[in-house]
């Protein structure tokens, strides 16, 4: 601005000059144009000058600045670096049956109703098998006497009475008929729809009087006390996922979760979808539900010792080096790092940075190497 007002003092002054000089032999006319070109001329001058200033002002890096910088800054501590490797799955459970009938007829009977807890050979539901009935009633009067017939050739047998064929023959006519009771006998059990687990039963899908068929879904029983998580993972993790591994297993549905191992992880490779299966026993939890969305965070990589780990955000990074900004002495200086691995917002340092150091976390996107700074209260 000094520089400004000097030029225009010398401007004006030499006007006057020439003014005092001329003012005998210059006309009004020439003096008004004159006048106007030097102002014309000042003008330039005047835009020359405003650029020149906001140039040096931006160039001039030694110019000290009217106050210090305010920053905010966090301690530096060590912990242990985690990475996961996030999959979608589902739950399942081994013992999961839908029952139907063995043999086709009407339902006459329902003994449980959903949610009942059912034991392994317990009989749920069962079909119309009066006529089997019927024909075991009229067996078992002939093979009552069948039984009656061979206990006497027997006794005859023994005592050398009667002849060896008439106590073959009563024989083989006892084990005809009891091959028969066994054959109507097992017919009636199939008649039957009987739990082959312990469980609940989780749907009932049949009337009494419905008519079925083998093959039907009647009754769904289902082992709660073994469900397990699985999904399927990409080949690629095959050799960072493994029994053992921790996972943490989200549940959105019902806004729960659950922290465990791997319990299984498969080593053979689905050739066709490149995926290779894990299982996370769930244990015996009534929230959890056969099919339920789960998704899994299972746990690849962790630093074997504490390291270094800081905020992504807080990382600059240069034409030739990665760095960070931290406070010194009262001063902003700039640390080269060395980045391991990065995950969900952080990265591990392996190199450049040490416990205690203080990260500029508020304020480093201002700061240059060198700056002066302060700490905020």
């Amino acid at each position: 601005m000094n520089m400004r007002k000097n030029l225009i003092i010398t401007v004006i002054s030499a006007i006057l000059i020439s003014a005092c000089g001329n003012a005998d032999t210059s006309s009004l006319a020439e003096k008004k144009k004159k006048l106007e070109a030097l102002k014309a001329e000042q003008k330039k001058i005047d835009i020359q000058i405003d650029s020149l200033v906001a140039q040096i002002a931006r160039l001039d890096t030694s110019a000290k600045k009217d106050k210090d910088l305010e920053v905010a800054v966090t301690p530096i501590s060590l912990r242990t670096f985690k990475t996961y490797i996030e999959i979608q799955g589902r739950v399942d459970a081994d013992e999961n049956v839908a029952l139907s009938t063995q043999m086709p007829g009407m339902i006459t009977r329902i003994h449980v109703k959903v949610g009942q807890e059912v034991s392994k050979g317990q009989v749920l539901a069962e079909t119309d098998a009066s006529a089997i009935h019927q024909q075991i009633s009229d067996l078992q009067t002939n093979l009552d006497l069948a039984r009656i017939m061979y206990k006497k050739q027997e006794n005859l047998w023994k005592q050398k009475v009667g002849t060896e064929m008439q106590y073959l023959q009563a024989k083989t006519t006892m084990e005809s008929l009891e091959k028969k009771m066994g054959t109507l006998q097992e017919q009636v059990r199939m008649s039957k729809i009987i739990s082959p687990i312990n469980g609940t039963v989780d749907a009932v899908n049949i009337k009494i009087g419905q008519q079925v068929m083998p093959g039907m879904p009647a009754i769904n029983v289902v082992n709660f006390s073994n469900l397990k998580v699985k999904a399927d993972v990409a080949e690629s993790y095959a050799q960072r996922v493994r029994t053992g591994n921790e996972v943490l297993i989200l549940f959105p549905d019902i806004q729960d979760s659950v922290q465990s191992r791997i319990n299984y992880s498969s080593r053979a490779i689905n050739p066709l979808t490149r995926t290779f299966t894990v299982e996370v026993l769930l244990g015996n939890n009534r929230n959890f539900h056969p099919n339920m969305v789960a998704k899994m965070k299972i746990n690849d990589y962790q630093s074997a010792k504490p390291q270094v780990v800081i905020p992504v955000k807080f990382i600059q990074r240069g034409t030739k080096e990665t760095y960070v900004l931290v406070a010194e002495n009262g001063q902003a200086v700039k640390k080269p790092v060395t980045i391991s691995r990065e995950y969900s917002g952080q990265a591990e340092i392996s190199s450049g940075l040490k416990e205690g150091d203080q990260l500029i976390t508020e304020g480093y996107d201002l700061a240059n190497e060198g700056d002066r700074i302060i700490l905020k209260k």
